[in-house]
């Protein structure tokens, strides 16, 4: 596809999203914003962008692609700037949050179906952050999640894969209020309860300091997304709160449950619980 593509926010997902579209779209034009010079001065001299622009609106007005890759709070600022804008007739806005609920409604508000938005998630990441890190395979096999509104056509949803082809990610279409309930089971608990893990350990290391030396293994397997960034998963977690008191209501049942089991000693019903545990665990599908 020819045409010019703006990305806001050139770190890992925001890079690799880059590659993807120069390599499997070579007659499009990269642009790249970021609010960190390091980050677009990285990007130029690694070929992962073809230009940078000195401001949104620069990038914006020539665009027929924008893809939003930025905290959940600097996004919904940005999608207010854009409403403001001239843009092109037939641009496609999409981000790549990982909630989809709170920033639809906000898509929604601002721009007041005048602009094609479709949400994203692409669900694929690293430990490894900045566009240093950007891979172009970073995505290959990786569900990449897209959120259109009903009123949204299929062309443009089209004319959106079309330009993540490159991605050779599973591009699956979801309703926002499913997506968040997936991904707070999934993906947002999951960093909750390592973070209880790790300050528990932490709480009782105080008592016997070896907890804090002989933490290996399973430990760190178990909490390892404990190690993410502090600020980005606490706009993650309030912006999927509703999904996750009822996920963490349920987590506790599940561990009052446990804690009867344990209390009467059932021998049995302990061995259920690992053995369904393991079963459901194995047969999870291999991504890639």
């Amino acid at each position: 596809m020819k045409g010019n593509v703006l990305i806001v926010g050139l770190g890992l997902i925001g890079g690799s999203l880059a590659l993807t579209i120069k390599k499997q779209h070579p007659s499009a034009k990269i642009y790249g914003l970021d609010i960190h010079q390091h980050e677009i001065e990285k990007a130029i001299e690694l070929n992962t962008i073809d230009e940078k622009v000195d401001s949104l609106q620069q990038g914006a007005e020539l665009a027929d692609l924008i893809i939003l890759s930025t905290p959940v709070l600097e996004l919904r600022k940005i999608m207010k700037q854009l409403a403001s804008m001239t843009l092109k007739e037939n641009v496609i806005i999409t981000d790549t949050g990982s909630t989809k609920g709170e920033i639809m409604e906000a898509a929604n508000e601002v721009f007041n179906r005048k602009v094609t938005f479709i949400g994203g998630h692409p669900i694929a990441g690293s430990h490894k952050t900045g566009v240093e890190n950007a891979d172009l395979h970073l995505f290959d096999g990786a569900y990449y999640i897209l959120t259109p509104s009903p009123e949204i056509s299929n062309n443009r949803i089209s004319e959106l894969k079309n330009w993540l082809g490159g991605t050779n990610a599973r591009l699956h279409i979801l309703d926002k209020d499913e997506h968040d309930y997936i991904v707070g089971m999934i993906s947002h608990l999951p960093h909750l309860m390592a973070g209880v893990l790790v300050n528990q350990a932490k709480k009782h290391a105080t008592k016997e300091p070896l907890i804090r030396q002989m933490a290996a293994g399973g430990f760190r397997d178990i909490t390892r997304i404990a190690s993410s960034n502090p600020s980005i998963w606490s706009e993650i977690v309030m912006d999927n709160r509703r999904n996750l008191m009822e996920l963490m209501e349920d987590w506790m049942n599940e561990i009052r449950n446990l804690t009867t089991v344990l209390q009467t000693g059932d021998e049995q019903a302990i061995h259920h619980f690992f053995e369904g545990a393991k079963e459901y665990r194995d047969s999870l599908p291999s991504h890639v």
